[in-house]
């Protein structure tokens, strides 16, 4: 069993989908969880009861994380509220198609400023709090998308791969420091996001892809984040950890 006895995660984009399981797997694991949400205070709010039903302690906060002003007021509140901060999360992403004659400039922003330029002002200003002698990390969740491409998603698939590039730099980076930085790549999982895709026929054709014949679950994908960050990984960092069911085989 996996132990967080007491640590503090923060977890972005953490009231719903991946999000949510991410959540209840660190307060199932004994961890107080800091969950960050941009508008949707009735996820969060749900989510905070679901911690609560399991026993454990954690709190919402509310932050729009393109916003280098509201993550540095948001990170400030969840180290006053817990006191520490151990591991950082990044989960907070969005998924729109738009074919890249029809992608308008505000298009690309949006995708690249959610996915990518928010990571950096997470990581930017958790950092500091971070102390690698305590095992303290950062995992943060790209994509398939990132590492093979995806058609009608080409804005989703640069963020997502310059989310592994900068997982990597990091990674190396904050070595010297003890702070591990890994990612996880999910594949196609069972989350809100994705149940467009899913519709009709979509759902047969895109199982069709997958070795083991089936799509994700959220808590696949959190369990392993939950590994990453355990003392269970003290020796990887920089690495990037395929939850695809063989959809996509390049590790």
């Amino acid at each position: 069993m996996i132990e967080f006895n007491g640590e503090v995660v923060l977890v972005t984009g953490g009231s719903r989908g991946i999000g949510r399981a991410i959540t209840k797997f660190f307060i199932q694991a004994g961890a107080r969880v800091a969950v960050n949400y941009r508008t949707n205070a009735e996820a969060a709010k749900e989510t905070l009861e679901l911690a609560d039903t399991l026993g454990g302690e954690s709190g919402a906060f509310q932050a729009d994380l393109t916003s280098y002003a509201e993550v540095k007021d948001m990170v400030t509140d969840v180290v006053e509220f817990f006191g520490q901060l151990n591991i950082v999360v990044n989960n907070a992403g969005i998924w729109e198609e738009s074919a890249i004659e029809n992608m308008t400039p505000e298009i690309w922003r949006k995708t690249i400023a959610t996915n990518l330029d928010s990571v950096y002002n997470v990581c930017n200003l958790t950092t500091p709090h971070l102390n690698g002698s305590r095992g303290d990390n950062i995992v943060n969740i790209s994509s398939t998308a990132g590492q093979r491409g995806e058609a009608m998603h080409a804005h989703y698939a640069a963020s997502k791969g310059g989310l592994i590039s900068l997982t990597k730099s990091l990674a190396s980076e904050l070595a010297d420091r003890g702070i591990r930085v890994n990612c996880v790549a999910p594949g196609w999982v069972e989350t809100e996001m994705s149940a467009r895709a899913f519709a009709g026929e979509g759902r047969k054709k895109i199982t069709g892809g997958i070795p083991l014949g089936r799509v994700g679950e959220p808590e696949e994908i959190a369990a392993a984040v939950g590994f990453l960050a355990s003392p269970l990984a003290s020796y990887i960092t920089g690495e990037i950890l395929n939850v695809n069911g063989g959809n996509v085989l390049c590790g």
